[in-house]
């Protein structure tokens, strides 16, 4: 929205992008924004961050003690655009889907099956609200809990029924839409391909479901899926005070001293202890003078401190648990010291981000998220270049006016 409205109504950049002539008021839509931000690509985003951050490079190249890059790494979790995930609502995600997709590709073919498909959204709704309004009976009573477990339980079956009554009609407009495609006729196929997924995800979450509340089974937790349109959601659970739990993706990312971001990694199914070598190896592919760099102890690893060490003059990285004499004679170190205590800096670069759009990604799909965290990167390392120039020119005219004075 905000770029839109910069689009349409600031008159420098109208003339950057051409409508220098005042009287020009063709507007730009949010369709047009969207189509055109999403052609940016992770790597090219990669490469024009490399560029900003050799230009803020150049503007800090004469600080004293600037002779190496020490960088600080840490990760935090980027939410996702969802909602909290129950097997319910998961179940009408799943339902509500499936009859979208049925009657738009019913209408499409002129298939019948499907008249009264908002009627079906309408009743598996109610059959919903039946589940989520009951709460298990809390009172001393044996008898008491058992029947408040069996109205549970049949407001359950009641809404697993109707899920399967909407798989098997689902299944019904395939088996159609596979002999229309017998016909050769285009556009098909393509329906087939976008409605099975939704029978399948119906179909597991009614398993699921009829196990947990039914039989009394616990579901593994690597069986779950957390949202069913941001199917790379994942539970996370860091342990932070009044944060039980995050749904979102791991991003880490490694600033120098001068705050510049120069890598980032999104951890897909990853967790702190397997990135520390590749965070460092990958970033000076492109800075060969990363010389130091400092890390929590939830990036600790036998062989990442082996690893390390061959790739840096200082490392940074506190062990875990129980330290032997060598170790405390290496955390013992003024250089180690001294780079812990800084290392809480790259809080604030991790604020700076969520202040740039990590704290949720309203992006869609695997290939959005990245695209997200890329341009928040970016922009970060834009801020953070105006930012010293912004001083720079502070000082310069601070300085004028002593001179005059």
């Amino acid at each position: 929205d905000r770029l839109q409205e910069l689009a349409n109504q600031h008159a420098t950049l109208r003339a950057m992008l051409g409508h220098a002539d005042g009287w020009d008021k063709t507007p730009y839509a949010m369709q047009t924004l969207v189509d055109n931000v999403s052609l940016l690509r992770p790597q090219v985003l990669a490469q024009i961050n490399h560029v900003l951050v050799d230009a803020g490079h150049q503007l800090v190249k004469k600080k004293p003690g600037a002779l190496f890059l020490k960088g600080r790494c840490d990760s935090f979790v980027v939410e996702t655009d969802v909602h909290y995930p129950t097997d319910t609502n998961l179940l009408w995600d799943a339902i509500r889907s499936l009859i979208t997709q049925a009657m738009r590709a019913c209408d499409e073919l002129n298939l019948p099956g499907w008249r009264q498909g908002a009627y079906h959204v309408r009743e598996t709704k109610k059959a919903l609200r039946n589940t989520q309004n009951i709460r298990p009976s809390t009172s001393a009573d044996e008898n008491k809990r058992a029947a408040k477990r069996a109205q549970i339980q049949a407001a359950h079956c009641t809404y697993l029924n109707k899920a399967r009554d909407m798989v098997e009609k689902g299944k019904g407009t395939v088996v159609q839409l596979m002999e229309k495609d017998a016909l050769l006729l285009t556009g098909t196929r393509h329906l087939v391909e976008t409605l099975t997924p939704w029978i399948h995800d119906t179909e597991r979450k009614i398993d699921q479901i009829e196990r947990r509340v039914l039989n009394g089974e616990v579901i593994p937790h690597d069986q779950k899926v957390f949202s069913l349109f941001e199917r790379h959601t994942e539970w996370i659970s860091k342990g932070k005070a009044g944060v039980p739990v995050e749904l979102g993706v791991r991003v880490c990312v490694l600033e120098d001293q001068h705050q510049f971001i120069l890598h980032h990694r999104v951890m897909w199914k990853e967790t702190d202890d397997k990135v520390a070598v590749a965070m460092v190896s990958q970033a000076q592919e492109r800075y060969p003078d990363l010389k130091q760099c400092s890390f929590d102890k939830g990036f600790h690893t036998p062989s990442s401190q082996t690893e390390l060490k061959t790739m840096l003059e200082h490392v940074v990285l506190p062990k875990k648990g129980r330290r032997s004499q060598s170790d405390q004679a290496r955390e013992g170190d003024d250089v180690f010291k001294q780079a812990r205590r800084q290392h809480c800096a790259v809080e604030s670069c991790i604020n700076n981000l969520e202040q740039r759009g990590l704290d949720r990604c309203y992006s869609y799909g695997r290939d959005g998220f990245e695209r997200h965290v890329a341009l928040a990167v970016v922009a970060c390392n834009l801020h953070r270049i105006g930012l010293i120039l912004q001083r720079q020119e502070k000082a310069r005219l601070q300085k004028t006016e002593r001179r005059a004075a």
